[in-house]
């Protein structure tokens, strides 16, 4: 039977450290130092595609064909094949924890040394639609369209083998549609609603509000039933206040319903004099309990804001606590924090980072197609004063940094969109994906910019393609995989990530934008003109009196140049600065000298869309 209760001895043997025990696997050194890579289990691979290589580099049997251009929209080529399509996307796919297994070798070729999975515990069993992982009915249980707990704790140890580590996503705001309110679902209004009771395994509101008793139940299959670990079944484990309508207004969006998840009631005060709930204990051993099952080498944390600073800061606690207690010195804890308190967040909780969405997302996502001004990047990372951090590399640690995810809060209505899928993105992608992965912060790739996906549409689906193909492939197809190994932007990335990793600079380095000039006497700060930046943006890494130069050209037509100013203390005049990469590789100039001019400053010349580094 499966643990359905955190008193249960087989719980308790697993989170206590027992003598003689081997101990988990120990954290990295520095988390700035990885690159991530964020998928949904449902929407990655089934282990089923032909073709696609294994970690030795074999091409592996399947029955599912690689993407060719001709299949482009081949699942939309009738009105009532594009319903389908579109239907598709709101359910299960049949991604699978042994189809991202299967997949390491090809993540480990592309330099990810971080697999950030998407939520993987059992969903409201009656809830189609809850392919993302969000609505929670089983804490500790994995829920069976991905797979297993065995099947997790194999790809984790896998990861391990190879050199990788695993991220969780986890969720502490809320659970699925486990109950029913007796009036239907409400709108928040700080009242509490009565409930009608917990929904059975049909999905029915047939079950007293209560904690249900194993011994006399005659529910057919309990495990379906309610809510579990059985702590939660409690009603004080709920909030039950309705519906958020108003996302800004507090404590509405502490207290209320996420649309039809239920809001759990972490606990009372501010974070300096926080009592924390019995559900939020309770969620604090289940997720003890998966870190020593699965051997975790962090947690990102689900919809924080929503939380409250003093539920978040209980968690880091224990949970930092605990890891440290098996073994893991540097377990990692990132916090989804939408809005502007992202770094008073970290400040106060004890998070180790938050995801950089907002106005960081957007602004990286926006720089290279050359909407904003550079500066409106960058400068988000020169809050250091008011930090009172004294550098802008608190920040390379505090940060996850992405342009593409599974939701784009930052984007205004239900416009959801890849980046590809705009203003000349299938161009421009691997410029901002190299801006990604040298600047500041922790970066992350999310599945299929690698391959160019180009999702846009009114819901979060239509930026959660399929990357084995099933119903809802990417580019409006099916039944075609995406795992090409010989895409540029895949060989390209792949090519950064090697140089990140030799050279420090680009992961810890202190970061500065770098006027650039055309007659090597008036240098400026390049900017918008005419609705569009069309230059060269250059930028440096400092490390150690070392300084790595980097520029990208957000011009899509024509070649650009630019006398690029570096570090006057670094670099003595005449000295040659390499070439060590270049995208697209033309064949040209290598080394450029270092000139005395109105600044010290090197000559560079970049081909439309182009990337490349100095050193």
């Amino acid at each position: 039977m499966s643990i359905l209760s955190v008193t249960d001895p087989r719980l308790r043997e697993t989170i206590l450290p027992s003598p003689g025990r081997q101990r988990l696997s120990p954290s990295p050194v520095s988390w700035e130092d990885q690159v991530l890579y964020f998928l949904l289990p449902d929407r990655f691979s089934n282990g089923d595609e032909a073709g696609a290589l294994d970690s030795e580099g074999i091409a592996t049997s399947g029955s599912v064909r690689s993407f060719a251009p001709s299949d482009n929209a081949n699942a939309i080529r009738s009105h009532k094949d594009a319903l389908k399509w579109q239907a598709n996307g709101n359910t299960f796919q049949g991604g699978t924890l042994r189809g991202i297994l299967s997949k390491l070798g090809y993540l480990k070729r592309l330099g990810i040394t971080t697999l950030w999975v998407g939520p993987i515990f059992k969903q409201v069993p009656t809830d189609e639609h809850s392919y993302h992982g969000y609505g929670v009915q089983n804490f500790l249980e994995v829920d069976p369209h991905f797979g297993t707990k065995e099947q997790l704790r194999n790809l984790v140890k896998r990861a391990h083998e190879l050199g990788m580590y695993v991220v969780l996503d986890i969720i502490l705001n809320h659970s699925g549609n486990v109950f029913a309110y007796k009036s239907g679902e409400q709108a928040w209004t700080g009242q509490k609603y009565p409930v009608e009771g917990f929904r059975d395994s049909l999905g029915q509101p047939s079950i007293p509000f209560r904690p249900l008793d194993l011994r006399q139940s005659t529910f057919q299959k309990v495990e379906d039933c309610a809510i579990w670990p059985w702590e939660l079944q409690y009603p004080a484990c709920f909030a039950r206040e309705g519906t958020i309508s108003n996302w800004d207004r507090d404590p509405e969006y502490i207290r209320g319903d996420f649309y039809s998840l239920k809001n759990i009631d972490l606990g009372t005060g501010n974070a300096d004099n926080f009592v924390a709930s019995p559900a939020l204990r309770t969620l604090c051993e289940v997720y003890k309990y998966w870190i020593a099952y699965a051997d975790l080498d962090g947690y990102r944390i689900d919809t924080v804001r929503h939380m409250g600073d003093g539920p978040t800061r209980h968690l880091c606690t224990i949970l930092h606590e605990y890891a440290s207690s098996v073994g893991k010195e540097n377990f990692f804890l990132v916090g989804e924090v939408t809005g502007s308190r992202a770094f008073d967040t970290v400040e106060v909780t004890g998070l180790d980072a938050a995801l950089a969405i907002g106005n960081i997302q957007e602004k990286l996502w926006k720089l290279p197609k050359g909407y904003v001004n550079p500066t409106e990047y960058f400068d988000l990372f020169r809050n250091a004063a008011y930090l009172k951090k004294g550098t802008d590399a608190w920040l390379g640690k505090k940060l996850v940094t992405m342009i593409d995810d599974h939701d784009q809060v930052w984007r205004p209505g239900d416009d959801k969109a890849r980046f590809c899928s705009e203003g000349e993105g299938d161009r421009l992608v691997f410029a901002a994906v190299a801006l990604n992965l040298t600047t500041l912060g922790i970066p992350c790739i999310y599945y299929g910019t690698e391959q160019r996906f180009d999702g846009r549409g009114t819901s979060d689906r239509y930026i959660r393609e399929a990357m084995f193909g099933g119903g809802f492939g990417a580019f409006r197809s099916r039944d075609r995989h995406f795992f090409d190994e010989s895409n540029a932007v895949f060989t390209e990335i792949s090519k950064i990530t090697q140089l990140r990793k030799r050279y420090k600079a680009l992961r810890r380095g202190r970061q500065y934008l770098r006027e650039i000039s055309s007659d090597g006497q008036r240098f400026s700060v390049p900017h918008v003109l005419e609705g569009r930046l069309k230059s060269i943006v250059a930028w440096s890494r400092v490390f150690a009196d070392h300084e790595i130069v980097l520029a990208i050209n957000t011009d899509t037509r024509y070649r650009r140049d630019a006398f690029v100013a570096i570090d006057p203390e670094i670099h003595a005049e005449g000295h040659a600065l390499q070439c060590v990469y270049q995208y697209p590789a033309t064949g040209g100039k290598m080394t450029t000298n270092v000139l005395a001019l109105g600044e010290k400053a090197v000559h560079i010349s970049l081909p439309p869309c182009g990337f490349a580094m100095y050193l």
